[in-house]
C-alpha cells in the first residue's frame, strides 16, 4: 500500500520529490502492457482480425486477460465466443460480471505468440464488443477464480499484511491506499475506484484506471475484507536463526506495531548519521512513522534480535502502490556484519512470492553500504540520481508487455 498523506508530506520513505519523477518511468511501462478500444474505432474487419490472431499448430503461444462489454441479450454472448473460435483463439476461462442492460465478459485466451493486441481487441470489437480491454496473462492466471479467490481467502486468514496483498492479486493491477480517518460502515462503488471499510481503521482505496471495477469485484472484495476483520491481527510467529560471518547467531522474524517500543529503543542507540540514511529527513521525526512502517497495511517488516533479545535491525516491504519499496535500518553497532544484505535477500524475496516485478531502494548516493547490498542480489539494477538522492530499482522477473 501506498504511505499515508502524513508519511507522503514529511518525506520519511522515499521523499516526496523522488516519488514524483519516478513516476514517469513506471507509468509508460505500464502503458505498454495494455490495449484497450472504444466504441468508434474501426479496423480491417472481423476476417482479417481473425487470420491475425489465429494459432498455427505446434506454434508458440501467449496468454492474455479480455474484457469487453456486450449488452445483455440472447446471442452476444454466442457472436463473442464464434468470433474468438473462428480467429482460433482457445477460450480457457470466461467470467460474466452483470450490469443491468449490460454484461461484461471476461476472458482469459490463448493466442499464438506472434498476436498482436491490437487485433485481439478488434476482433471482439467487431463482433459486437464494446469497452474491449487486452492485456498479456501469465501462467499464474490459469488456476479457476474459484480456487484462486479460496488461496488469496487462505493467505489473507494467515497473515494480516496479505490483504492488501490479495485485494491486488484478485482485482488485478490497481493501486491500494489506506487512508486514515473515519472507517465507514459500507464501502462504495464508484467506477473505476473502490472504498473499502479498514478493520485496522480508516478505508482501503483501490484505483484501477485501465478498466471499472463491477459489482461482482466489490462484493469479493469486500468479503475479504471482513474475513480480515474477522480474523484480528495476526503476523506468522517463525523465527529463522542467521549465522553471522563472525560467527555469531541472530535471530530474524516478522514484526508488527506490537515492536513499536522495541523499535523506539533501537532509535535511540541508532547515530544522527544511521538515521539520516534511513529516512532521508530531519531525525527528530522518525520515531513519529514506526508504527505507520510496523503496519501490515503498508507492507511487512523483518526484525533482528541480537541473542539477548535487543531489536538491531528492521527491514521493511513496502507497498507502494502498484510499486514495491525495500527499506533498512541496522543499528550502528551491527553494522557491516552481513545483516543489511541478508534482510534485503529476504525481502527481495518476500517481493517475489507476492509477484511484484521489482523492488526499489531510495537512499543517498554516499550510502555505499545500501547500493552494495543491491548489487549484491545479483539481479538488473537501475539507477536513478537527483540531487544527492539514488534509486535504485531491481527487476525481479522480465514484465510480461504486450507486443506491438
Amino acid at each position: 500500500m501506498a504511505d499515508d498523506p502524513a508519511a507522503k508530506k514529511t518525506d520519511t520513505t522515499t521523499g516526496g520529490a523522488t516519488r514524483l519523477w519516478r513516476r514517469a518511468a513506471p507509468a509508460a511501462r505500464r502503458g505498454l502492457r495494455a490495449w484497450r478500444v472504444r466504441p468508434g474505432r474501426g479496423g480491417r474487419g472481423l476476417r482479417g482480425a481473425a487470420a491475425a490472431v489465429r494459432r498455427s499448430p505446434g506454434s508458440a503461444t501467449a496468454l492474455w486477460r479480455v474484457r469487453t462489454t456486450v449488452r445483455d441479450e440472447p446471442g452476444t454472448l454466442a457472436r463473442v465466443c464464434g468470433a474468438l473460435a473462428a480467429g482460433g483463439v482457445d477460450i480457457l476461462t470466461l467470467q460474466t460480471h452483470p450490469l443491468g442492460d449490460r454484461t461484461v465478459d471476461e476472458f482469459l485466451l490463448r493466442t499464438s505468440e506472434a498476436a498482436q493486441p491490437r487485433e485481439l481487441a478488434r476482433l471482439l470489437s467487431e463482433a459486437g464488443g464494446t469497452d474491449t480491454w487486452v492485456e498479456r496473462a501469465d501462467a499464474h492466471d490459469l488456476v479457476d477464480t474459484p480456487t484462486r479467490v479460496l488461496n488469496l481467502a487462505t493467505r489473507a486468514a494467515l497473515d494480516s499484511a496479505e490483504l492488501p496483498l490479495a485485494l491486488r492479486a484478485l482485482l488485478g493491477r490497481c493501486s491500494i491506499r489506506s487512508v486514515p480517518g473515519d472507517t465507514p460502515a459500507e464501502g462504495s462503488l464508484e467506477g473505476t475506484l473502490l472504498r473499502l471499510p479498514d478493520p485496522a481503521g480508516g478505508e482501503i482505496v483501490v484505483e484501477r484506471h485501465h478498466v471499472p471495477f463491477t459489482p461482482t469485484e466489490f462484493a469479493r472484495a469486500h468479503a475479504l475484507v471482513e474475513l480480515d476483520a474477522r480474523l484480528g491481527r495476526r503476523t506468522p510467529g517463525e523465527r529463522h536463526a542467521l549465522t553471522l560471518p563472525g560467527g555469531r547467531a541472530v535471530t530474524v522474524r516478522r514484526a508488527d506495531e506490537g515492536d513499536l517500543e522495541a523499535a523506539l529503543a533501537m532509535h535511540a542507540r541508532c547515530s544522527k548519521q544511521t538515521l539520516t540514511q534511513r529516512y532521508h529527513g530531519p531525525v527528530k521525526g522518525a520515531d513519529r512513522y514506526l508504527r505507520h512502517l510496523l503496519s501490515p497495511r503498508f507492507g511487512r517488516t523483518l526484525a533482528v534480535e541480537s541473542p539477548a533479545g535487543e531489536l538491531v535491525a528492521l527491514g521493511h516491504l513496502l507497498w507502494d502502490g502498484d510499486e514495491t519499496e525495500a527499506a533498512l535500518l541496522v543499528e550502528d553497532a551491527w553494522q557491516r556484519r552481513g545483516i543489511g544484505a541478508a534482510l534485503l535477500r529476504r525481502l527481495t524475496d518476500m517481493a517475489r512470492e507476492a509477484r511484484c516485478e521489482s523492488v526499489y531502494a531510495v537512499t543517498r548516493s554516499s550510502n555505499t553500504g545500501m547500493v552494495a547490498a543491491m548489487r549484491g542480489l545479483g539481479l538488473p539494477l537501475d539507477y536513478q540520481i537527483e540531487e544527492g538522492t539514488l534509486v535504485v530499482t531491481a527487476t525481479l522477473a522480465p514484465a510480461a508487455v504486450a507486443p506491438r
